[in-house]
């Protein structure tokens, strides 16, 4: 679950005691947004989206006003805007009104697990704002350190000087970064980001730094998440009925992550691992309808359950079914493909066979009973197939998989239908 925004973000951090500007939500009326500007000068209109989606003010998705009515001008604009990034398209659900607050500098910071350092990471600069990515190493900290120990404030500080920070900005940065460890880390996120931190001056010479932007996203099987009592339905907006069904199967042992990659797509990929799941995804591009984890040793009837979703989806439009993932340390390889190939022979008996090709590239515990099961099924389906062993580059079986859509493509779906017994309108 991703939550972006300062109308949660506010909430959330005030857990922590971490200053967060003025906030109203969409049912602010006229006086409250009048009130708002007599005491910040200025309020920022933005677009509440469901979920993280992100580039909302390089989109123009972003207002400003000093009187009311500028501000129900905008408001009116943005209260549906769409928005389209990552080939995700968005829509509005609201706005808010968030006061503005005057600052010389601006911070970026970051928490999350870095599979680089082995260890949460902060990331760091006093040069925040839109254009973060574009920042040179030199003025970007990225600083590892010990969980057991927690987000102390000396991390913070060597982050600090070894970007060259203007010293006034140290004090109130060491005193209040760390209680973010604490919302980070007892609340189940895996990532925490602020942008921007605005350094408030008192008028005394003394800075408060003020969260301005919030973003998060939580593990979603983490119990600590509950604690927070966000609603269920905060990161439901933008998902597809396929990925709300398959999200449904939660439970503590199995993964369960997909995501739609291309509605169009001729490659279903059934992957298993996290590193399976990059390297799929990447190479197989646009060819791929989803994107896919069920790693973690999931049950018999889950993984039927997911199979049973997926192929209900998406296999009447798929030239291959792939089947990959690394060599398991304990996922029982012969309950998976025991399950995958029971809800696919379910699958052609109530909606009919299809032309398809199915690549698989595994190992693990009962690797050989699990292949020996899908081989009979497969035989039995009539579906032409091939199967790798723990041996073979996951890379080369990627290609191996392409090399066959492509040859669906090219007349061979036509040819697996003759094979199968099938029409013409079915191979179509």
């Amino acid at each position: 679950m991703n939550i972006t925004g300062m109308l949660y973000g506010s909430k959330l951090l005030k857990l922590v005691d971490f200053p967060t500007s003025k906030v109203l939500g969409p049912e602010a009326d006229e006086h409250q947004i009048k009130d708002m500007i007599a005491e910040c000068g200025e309020v920022f209109v933005k677009p509440i989206f469901k979920g993280g989606v992100g580039k909302k003010g390089k989109s123009g998705l972003l207002g400003r006003a000093k009187d009311v009515g500028t501000a129900m001008k905008e408001k009116e604009r943005l209260y549906f805007a769409e928005h389209f990034h990552n080939n995700t398209k968005a829509k509005a659900e609201g706005v808010t009104f968030e006061g503005a607050v005057p600052a010389e500098y601006e911070i970026y910071f970051s928490l999350s697990d870095s599979t680089e350092f082995r260890a949460p990471t902060v990331t760091l600069t006093h040069h925040g704002g839109m254009d973060i990515e574009e920042l040179p190493a030199d003025k970007l900290a990225r600083i590892p350190f010990d969980p057991l120990t927690g987000l102390k404030g000396f991390v913070i500080s060597n982050g600090l000087k070894k970007i060259g920070a203007p010293a006034e900005l140290i004090s109130p940065l060491v005193q209040h970064l760390p209680k973010l460890w604490d919302l980070y880390h007892f609340y189940g996120m895996t990532m925490l980001e602020l942008n921007p931190i605005r350094m408030r001056s008192d008028g005394k010479g003394r800075l408060t730094p003020v969260a301005c932007d919030f973003k998060c996203s939580f593990d979603n099987d983490d119990p600590n998440v509950a604690r927070l009592g966000l609603p269920d339905d905060l990161d439901t907006s933008s998902y597809s009925n396929f990925e709300l069904e398959v999200n449904e199967l939660r439970t503590y042992q199995g993964q369960s992550d997909v995501f739609v990659i291309n509605e169009k797509g001729t490659i279903t990929a059934m992957t298993f691992g996290g590193g399976a799941n990059a390297l799929v995804t990447e190479l197989l591009g646009d060819a791929a309808t989803i994107s896919s984890d069920f790693g973690g040793n999931p049950p018999y009837a889950k993984m039927h359950d997911i199979s049973r979703i997926v192929y209900k989806y998406w296999l009447n439009q798929s030239n291959v079914l792939f089947i990959i993932g690394g060599k398991a340390n304990n996922t029982d390889i012969f309950e998976t493909f025991r399950a995958m190939s029971d809800a696919l022979r379910d699958h052609f008996n109530a909606y009919g066979p299809q032309p398809l090709y199915v690549v698989v590239g595994r190992g693990g515990p009962n690797l050989i009973r699990g292949m020996s099961y899908m081989k009979d099924t497969l035989d039995s389906l009539g579906i032409p197939y091939q199967m790798f062993g723990f041996d073979s580059a996951m890379s080369e079986v990627v290609n191996f998989a392409q090399a066959v859509d492509a040859w669906m493509k090219n007349g061979g779906r036509e040819i697996v239908a003759k094979q199968m017994g099938l029409s013409v309108q079915q191979a179509a």
